[in-house]
């Protein structure tokens, strides 16, 4: 089946959409999470009995933020998730976090699977796509995919969207895009959690450590990228 190809114009309008689709989704979260957050940021118990009292709407706004962030790429997920230990607490927080990520994930994977590399450079240049080239023929692609995945700091809105491009089945994406996301997005919410509560010097310690290692992991992904572009650079 070939593949859709977008025109400039097209790129474009799909890419201001989703991002219409984004700050209309951001407002409504605002509204109805932001205004109290800034009311209850020195009262953190009333904040979670307000959130408690909205019940699935604020959940669902919260998932449904995060799943954009995903989808659109280019906005950093690190505060959502930090907003989400917050306002729900570590545990739900983590869960409902996850849960947008992993929707999130599912869709671009899908979307990308139907209309291939034209819609990835709506997001992300052709350059940073050359350079993830090495993860569709590696024979150690899989373990490479986990190893980048997984590790805090790496750039996991391109790895869902480059996934696509690849053969990797959907019963491994769907466990990477699950079981990859969970260190982040457990260290993010702990220290928002933590942040709720007051309890501002482990929020520090939760928050250096979460900082220590994502430096680590970028560190590790620019050598796996550097690695394959010599090996590629002394075959050609």
């Amino acid at each position: 089946m070939d593949k859709h190809v977008f025109t400039d114009k097209q790129k474009k309008l799909i890419a201001w959409a989703a991002i219409a689709i984004f700050l209309l989704l951001s407002a409504a979260v605002g509204w109805f999470i932001g205004r109290p957050l800034v009311r209850f940021a020195s009262r953190p118990e009333e904040f979670r009995l307000w959130v408690d009292g909205h019940g699935l709407l604020g959940m669902a706004a919260y998932v449904g933020m995060v799943f954009l962030q995903v989808v659109v790429a280019v906005i950093p997920g690190e505060p959502l998730e930090i907003s989400g230990g917050y306002a729900f607490g570590a545990l739900r927080g983590s869960v409902l976090c996850l849960l947008g990520g992993v929707l999130g994930s599912v869709a671009v994977f899908a979307l990308v699977r139907r209309f291939g590399r034209e819609l990835v450079e709506i997001f992300f240049p052709r350059e940073k796509l050359e350079k993830l080239k090495f993860l569709q023929s590696s024979p150690k692609r899989d373990a490479l995919f986990w190893l980048i995945f997984t590790v805090p700091g790496t750039p996991k809105d391109l790895l869902c969207y480059f996934a696509g491009l690849t053969d990797l089945s959907w019963g491994k994406w769907l466990l990477l895009c699950t079981v990859g996301r969970l260190p982040s997005v457990l260290t993010s919410t702990i220290g928002g959690s933590a942040l709720g509560v007051k309890d501002y010097q482990f929020a520090i310690l939760v928050f250096a450590v979460t900082l220590a290692v994502s430096g680590v992991g970028l560190l590790i992904y620019r050598a796996v990228c550097r690695r394959h572009d010599r090996k590629q650079q002394e075959h050609e």
